[in-house]
């Protein structure tokens, strides 16, 4: 089946300075979510966007929230987020040894489950997630900062997966991807089949346009 394309732009990129003008300009552009990065210093090394973050975005604006749990042991603390429905809220496997009990609550919240791999970690991982989740978010680079080199083996990642999910009759699955997603290589990954665009500063946060413009360049790069 084919899937909607959506742009999920990063807020960690964002200028913290501009942040409500930036909404605005995300919502003229009708971008499909907000990507806010969660780090906790501990599953990986650095500290991000909290939770108080997201409540104020939840706030103001009306564009759903793509929560990214870069933490250990998600499944004690996704309470502690504004999690609602329209929401995609991504837990990465390497996290927590209770992957189906971290999703079930996600669901139980009334916003969509996503299984986060790294880029080192197979797909069998989630033969028996499945019924679980709504998307999988494939990084293609390690997790933890913006502006890193895209990892290669990636893009044939997100082929095996897109194969992976409809042999199992699993087509109406989302695949999104997160990290270097350049014009370019956004290309390659749609041609691939990833269908949700995690847009930092490889893309549409550069100095060098608008992010009405850039949103504009992405779009016609993915589709």
């Amino acid at each position: 089946m084919e899937l909607t394309k959506k742009i999920s732009p990063s807020f960690m990129c964002a200028d913290f300075m501009e942040l409500q003008k930036c909404l605005r300009e995300l919502e003229e552009s009708k971008a499909e979510y907000l990507h806010i990065d969660v780090m906790d210093g501990s599953f990986v090394p650095n500290y991000t966007l909290g939770t108080d973050f997201c409540k104020v975005l939840k706030k103001n604006t009306h564009i759903p929230l793509d929560i990214h749990l870069m933490i250990d042991s998600p499944e004690y603390k996704l309470s502690w987020f504004p999690i609602g429905e329209g929401d995609y809220v991504s837990v990465h496997y390497e996290s927590t040894p209770h992957i189906h009990r971290a999703l079930q609550q996600i669901k139980s919240l009334g916003a969509k489950p996503m299984v986060a791999l790294n880029p080192a970690t197979p797909l069998s991982t989630l033969e028996y997630l499945l019924d679980d989740i709504d998307a999988v978010l494939l990084m293609t680079v390690n997790p933890g900062f913006a502006g890193q080199k895209l990892v290669e083996a990636t893009l044939k990642k997100i082929s095996d997966l897109r194969q992976f999910l409809d042999s199992r009759d699993r087509g109406h699955i989302e695949i999104e991807v997160d990290g270097n997603v350049s014009f370019e290589n956004a290309r390659k990954m749609s041609d691939r089949g990833a269908n949700i665009f995690v847009a930092g500063s490889s893309s549409i946060f550069s100095p060098s346009f608008s992010l009405t413009e850039g949103i504009k360049r992405l779009r016609r790069a993915i589709e």
